[in-house]
């Protein structure tokens, strides 16, 4: 009896995680804590770090089979797998967003289509690190600063980086305010930064309303690969501003993004495996990530400082860095760091049109390179 007592605590011991955990697993519990600690102590973009960092953690206690088939996160997994939970989440984001200061200054649409020039750049950039055609596709785009986007084109082109690819997109979201204040200080004067501008024109019901169906068929017509994001995206914003399906705007606003969103981040997070994650290609691809990000912060002030001298100085450069698509924190960095320069200025408005636009530039950009290279 005692032998078999014995023989059965010892078959115990050994089917607990302790028996088969890793200096790689720990490795990773670890990064998943600190991760956390950003989230919760930091507040660095804790709806989605929360989710995917303890996915992580998930991922990387040994024998629980979740990511195995018949698993429960295998399951959930298939959303991400599919293609499903980002343009869900673009549904969200289209009924929270207000076109409005897009609309009352179009030029903002070019300040949103310069910062997705370092996505561009970055392709090619990865390309010379030995990248596939799709995995510099899909690094690339982590300079439109976009997690779902991120997200929609990796789980196409290059599902193998999903972990590497979300983790660096939400981490440079939620660095927004401290990537982005040193490049503003660095290419803008002392003198740009005060520049107060006009306020916006009131923007219509009607006009909004006419603004997200054109941009749906324009978008979709030109770049069909773009439909799954730019048309959830027009949509949610049509249910916003139509004002008759106001349960429909606020279950796309409230309860449907942020469903998806758990299911996204907890999937997302428990494909970062010890094995998968822990490699030299992991720091090159977050390296290039903050490349990519960096070059399209400045390429939208740059152009924010030509916009400057043919408007005569009426328009900020600060606000082409919101050109970035992670919203509204970008708007919110610009507003702060022309406040600093001039404590009576006021540009989260004008800031919000760029960044916006940014939302439908990364849409747009994901578009063309699964054109390219899909």
């Amino acid at each position: 009896m005692k032998i078999m007592f014995v023989n059965k605590l010892v078959s115990l011991l050994e089917s607990t995680g302790f028996k088969h955990v890793g200096l790689g697993n720990m490795g990773m519990i670890l990064i998943a804590l600190v991760l956390l600690y950003l989230a919760i102590r930091k507040e660095y973009e804790p709806l989605l770090l929360i989710p995917i960092s303890f996915g992580i953690l998930l991922a990387n206690i040994p024998m629980t089979g979740l990511m195995d088939e018949g698993g429960l996160l295998y399951y959930l997994y298939k959303g991400v797998k599919l293609g499903i939970y980002p343009p869900l989440i673009f549904m969200g984001v289209g009924a929270l967003t207000d076109f409005g200061p897009l609309i009352a200054n179009p030029k903002s649409m070019l300040l949103g289509a310069a910062a997705q020039i370092g996505i561009f750049i970055t392709f090619l950039g990865a390309i010379l690190f030995k990248f596939t055609l799709p995995e510099a596709a899909s690094i690339g785009i982590i300079g439109g600063a976009d997690g779902p986007t991120a997200i929609f084109l990796t789980s196409k082109l290059a599902p193998d980086l999903l972990a590497q690819i979300a983790v660096a997109a939400y981490s440079y979201m939620a660095l927004v305010p401290i990537i982005q204040p040193p490049i503003m200080r660095l290419l803008t004067t002392e003198e740009e930064r005060k520049i107060k501008m006009e306020q916006l024109r009131p923007v219509s019901r009607v006009e909004k309303i006419i603004f997200s169906i054109i941009i749906a068929l324009v978008g979709i017509f030109l770049l069909p690969s773009a439909g799954a994001l730019l048309g959830s995206l027009m949509f949610g914003n049509l249910l916003r501003e139509s004002g008759v399906v106001d349960r429909l705007a606020k279950t796309a606003q409230n309860e449907l993004v942020n469903i998806v969103t758990i299911f996204l981040g907890l999937t997302v997070g428990a494909t970062a495996s010890a094995e998968t994650f822990l490699s030299w290609q992991t720091i090159i691809i977050i390296l290039l990530g903050l490349f990519a990000f960096s070059i399209g912060t400045a390429s939208g002030l740059l152009l924010g400082k030509l916009l400057k001298v043919f408007s005569k100085g009426k328009i900020n450069p600060l606000i082409g860095a919101a050109g970035v698509s992670a919203v509204p924190m970008a708007a919110r960095v610009v507003h702060k760091e022309g406040q600093r320069a001039n404590p009576s200025n006021y540009l989260l408005m004008h800031a919000m049109g760029p960044n916006v636009a940014g939302v439908l530039g990364s849409a747009i950009a994901a578009g063309c390179l699964l054109a390219l290279v899909g």
